[in-house]
């Protein structure tokens, strides 16, 4: 393998993985089999590579290609990726349960408006001209109309502060 191709090949994968992160599989699938298709299988770098590849296939609806590749990766030399593999297969796998669709958000396809209908411009109300506000009125409170009876707490609570300052005031010495 040349290093000419093997840097394609990286530029390919990080490409891939980029157009995955962005939300775009179609794109990251087909770089990274480009990718995959630059680099040696049995390497490292090609078990990384198909394993971003399977996530890929997942996210763009390939199910069955994610797992006939996962199926292929199982018996990949290095055992990290292996080990990947297995555990994409079990998750691929597993039997989808189904949710009740009150859980679920439906997001309208923006796909299927015109390109008019896209570029609805939306005006702002015009303002009023600013009112100026009374300052808000202070309530005063009658102090005669307090019940200041049940305000033992208060007093048992200052009593205990004060003690408190006193004994770390007198360890301080």
């Amino acid at each position: 393998m040349s290093t000419e191709s093997l840097e394609l090949a990286k530029t390919r994968y990080q490409a891939g993985k980029f157009a995955f992160e962005n939300g775009q599989y179609r794109e990251a699938v087909e770089n990274l089999e480009k990718a995959s298709a630059l680099v040696a299988r049995n390497s490292r770098l090609g078990g990384e590579v198909e394993i971003w590849l399977v996530t890929a296939y997942e996210a763009a609806g390939r199910t069955e290609d994610a797992i006939a590749l996962c199926q292929q990766l199982r018996r990949h030399p290095h055992s990290e990726t292996s080990q990947q593999a297995r555990r994409l297969l079990y998750i691929l796998q597993a039997p989808r349960l189904k949710r009740p669709s009150n859980w679920m958000t439906e997001i309208p396809d923006l796909g299927a408006l015109s390109d008019n209908e896209a570029k609805t411009r939306v005006m702002a109300k015009p303002r009023k001209p600013t009112e100026k506000k009374a300052p808000a009125e202070v309530e005063f409170v009658d102090l005669s109309q307090v019940n200041t009876k049940d305000n033992r707490f208060i007093w048992l609570s200052l009593i205990v502060i004060g003690l408190t300052i006193a004994y770390l005031v007198w360890l301080g010495f």
